[in-house]
């Protein structure tokens, strides 16, 4: 299984999706990380000037930001689910609709957060959501 997980170093989980630089795409099998890789991840640089706030003022919600969700998943659309330390709502729906699980986690390290998620013992802290 492959997981990716939002990074600037590819050792620490990134608090912010979308300020993160880098997804650091982590394979496990048997509960042993295999492989690893550093890919680049777009954000808020390449869509500073995209307005991001639906008819109901929730951010991350409208179809441009889903849309714009999407052209960030492209990279790692071989991926089960993505971890990070914060997302907006709106990126995290997206990322559950292309069919890679979000998860939102208190872990900062990278091997520790992915091989948790791969036991089954990842705790998703959507209280964490904006």
């Amino acid at each position: 299984m492959k997981i990716a997980c939002v990074s600037d170093d590819g050792q620490t989980i990134s608090a912010h999706f979308g300020r993160a630089q880098h997804y650091a795409v982590l394979t496990v099998e048997e509960g042993q990380i295999v492989a690893r890789e550093l890919r680049p991840k777009m954000g808020h640089q390449q869509y500073a000037h995209v307005e991001h706030v639906d008819a109901q003022g929730l951010r991350g919600t409208d179809a441009s930001s889903h849309d714009k969700h999407v052209s960030m998943a492209e990279v790692i659309s071989d991926c089960e689910a993505l971890l990070c330390g914060g997302m907006g709502y709106g990126a995290y729906q997206s990322m559950a609709q292309v069919g890679i699980k979000p998860v939102v986690t208190d872990l900062t390290a990278v091997d520790a957060a992915v091989l948790a998620y791969a036991a089954g013992t990842l705790v998703d802290h959507t209280e964490r959501l904006h």
